[in-house]
Parts: C-alpha cells; sequence; structure tokens
C-alpha cells in the first residue's frame, strides 16, 4: 500500500501531527483522473454507506405510504447527531412506521453532539437505541423487511435477504463482482463492505450522474434519495459538519465514515472522489476536501468558504493566540496512460 502525506499540524514550526492518506477521483468514462496513493487500497465505507444501505426504501414507496416527510426520510441515510429536531423526526416516524425500538438492533446511546448529550444527562434521561446515530439506517431496515415479506429476526446478519440485496445494489454501483467484497461488522452491528478506494469514488460519482446506472427503477430511487439529501443537509450530520457544508450544494452528493473515509460526487463535473485518512481522523476531512476542490478549480467558492471556515488553517491555543498551522502537503496527480496507478473502474 503507497499513501501521501496530506495535513500536516505545526505547532511553532515543528510537526506535530501529520496525516497520511489515499485519495482517488474518476470520471464518467470509467476512469481514473487523480490520485494520490494507492487507488486499489481495500477500504471499508462505514457510514458513507449509508446511502446504498438506504436504497431499498427508495426502491419501494414506503415513503409516500407512510407519509414521511423529507426530513423524515433523509435520516434513513443519515449519521444523525442528536439534535431536536432529529429527536422530533425519529420520533414521528417511530409513530408512523411499523417499527418497535426494541427491534433497533443499534445499542442505546446518548447523542452524538456534546449540547443535546450534556442536557440529556441533566434531565436524568436513560440512553435510548433511538438517539444512536445509526437508528434512522436501523428502521429503514426493519420497515423494508415488513415490506418485502423479509424476516425481522437477524436483519443485522450478512446472510440475512435485505442484507444480500444490499450487497447486490453495492455490486452493481461499484461495478465490483460479489465476491471481491470484503465484509466486516459496523460499529452499529449489522454488515459493513470494503471495495477498492476507486471503486468507493465510482459508486459516488453515480450519486451524482445517475444517469450512468443502467437499471431505471435503480436510476430513480438515487435521483429520489440524493435530492432529498441536498434538501435535508442538515438532518444527515447536524450544523458545522462537513456533510451540511458539501450537501447543501445542490451539485454535491456527500457522505462520510468513520476511521477516516469520506466520499463525495460532484454532479456537473461529474467526477467521484473517496479519500481514506489512515491516521482515522475527521478532524482533517474540511481542509483536504477544500484543497481537493481548489485543485480541480471547484466554481461555487460559497462551498469552500464554507469547509474553509469549519477548520481554519490557523492553530490557536484556548486564550484565542495563533500557536501553529495547518498545512496541506498534497497535489493531486493528474493519471496518463502510463501511469501503474491507473485502473479502469468497469477493467
Amino acid at each position: 500500500m503507497t499513501y501521501k502525506t496530506l495535513i500536516e499540524e505545526t505547532r511553532a514550526g515543528l510537526p506535530e501531527n501529520i496525516h497520511t492518506g489515499i485519495v482517488c477521483g474518476v470520471n464518467d468514462q470509467a476512469q481514473m483522473v487523480y490520485h494520490i496513493g494507492d487507488s486499489q487500497h481495500q477500504t471499508y465505507y462505514r457510514s458513507a454507506a449509508k446511502p446504498f444501505q438506504a436504497l431499498p426504501v427508495f426502491l419501494t414507496d414506503i415513503i409516500e405510504k407512510y407519509q414521511l416527510t423529507e426530513q423524515e426520510a433523509a435520516l434513513f441515510t443519515a449519521s444523525h447527531r442528536g439534535e431536536s429536531y432529529h429527536i422530533a423526526a425519529l420520533e414521528s416516524m417511530l409513530k408512523k412506521l411499523p417499527v418497535v425500538e426494541e427491534e433497533l438492533y443499534c445499542p442505546p446511546s446518548y447523542p452524538l453532539n456534546s449540547e443535546p448529550r450534556e442536557e440529556m444527562i441533566r434531565q436524568g434521561l436513560r440512553k435510548r437505541r433511538l438517539y444512536h446515530n445509526c437508528s434512522g439506517k436501523h428502521m429503514g431496515f426493519i420497515t423494508v423487511c415488513r415490506e418485502l415479506g423479509y424476516p425481522v429476526e437477524g436483519y443485522w446478519k450478512v446472510g440475512h435477504p435485505l442484507q444480500q440485496d444490499i450487497l447486490k445494489l453495492l455490486s452493481t454501483l461499484a461495478d465490483v463482482p460479489l465476491t471481491s467484497i470484503q465484509n466486516g461488522v459496523d460499529g452499529c452491528g449489522v454488515p459493513v463492505s470494503a471495495i477498492p478506494i476507486e471503486r468507493m469514488a465510482t459508486t459516488y460519482l453515480k450519486l451524482a450522474c445517475p444517469d450512468l446506472i443502467q437499471d431505471s427503477n435503480l436510476r430513480e430511487a438515487v435521483k429520489k434519495m440524493t435530492r432529498i439529501m441536498n434538501h435535508q443537509y442538515k438532518m444527515i450530520a447536524s450544523e458545522h459538519f462537513i456533510c451540511s457544508a458539501l450537501l447543501q450544494d445542490p451539485n454535491i452528493v456527500a457522505k462520510g465514515g468513520a476511521q477516516g473515509v469520506y466520499c463525495f460526487g460532484l454532479k456537473k463535473e461529474r467526477l467521484g472522489f473517496a479519500l481514506k485518512v489512515l491516521s482515522g481522523t475527521e478532524n482533517v476531512w474540511p481542509n483536504i476536501v477544500a484543497s481537493i476542490l481548489e485543485q480541480i478549480g471547484y466554481s461555487n467558492k460559497k462551498t469552500i468558504q464554507s469547509l474553509r471556515s469549519l477548520r481554519p488553517s490557523v492553530i490557536q491555543n484556548d486564550s484565542g493566540v495563533k500557536v501553529g498551522e495547518i498545512k496541506e502537503c498534497f497535489t493531486l496527480q493528474k493519471v496518463t496512460v502510463d501511469d501503474p496507478n491507473v485502473n479502469q473502474a468497469n477493467g
């Protein structure tokens, strides 16, 4: 595996943290056009898989049948942070959907964001499965099982018919044989898949450019899902997070996952990107993605400014005094025909 330094954090000129990683960009001709490091590195999606795990919902009429709002439907794709608007929508979904909270396989949790978590602890409220950041995804799983006549029991196991359906969808969108997909167990207990990072970029290209999807039903499901993600960007994480900064740009489809994985697709540019920070941190995502967009000449400066405001390049101490810098250390390598890292996305 080859990788490069992406971000260097310095304090008084001395390197304090160095974040290495891999970046890959593909175009709509099934070609890798940008890369840093090993584009074939097998990488787990983690929560960047949520849009694909939500597709079985969008392939049905569940949203219309149960009269879900866009805010509620967005939670099927979300890593929600437990803000009041997330909890209100989740409570509403529990009343509408054929789901009982105790059926959710994700464990009882407090919200990820500190303010709602601390407020619940102050009030003496107990942890709930509903507060887990993956609860919307699990509610979607159970509802699809009931809609398609699948057993709810064991819906989280890789051999369950629903999880097999999701693997087939991922295989189709990634152009990867089912036998080549590595499966593990994610934080919430459901299967999580690993594929080459180049193919991850391909899947987000297809989310951004669904005309590349041959199956008409799947194509329409992707259009519906990504439209809701863009409209309800706060629901995917919360304010002041990279997903919100990117998704409020209607030209971008994006989602991050644990352990440093981030993916996004650009509609007009017809490009898909995937990256992996090998330290596993998500703190430097805004710096990396902003630099990628700048390097490819992305036209929406407001989006780049939003990313820059999430994590400025100046490091300050507790008194607000500048004590260091965050430096982007990478230059996207444009792929040439004789580049040994070139791999056709359909090859």
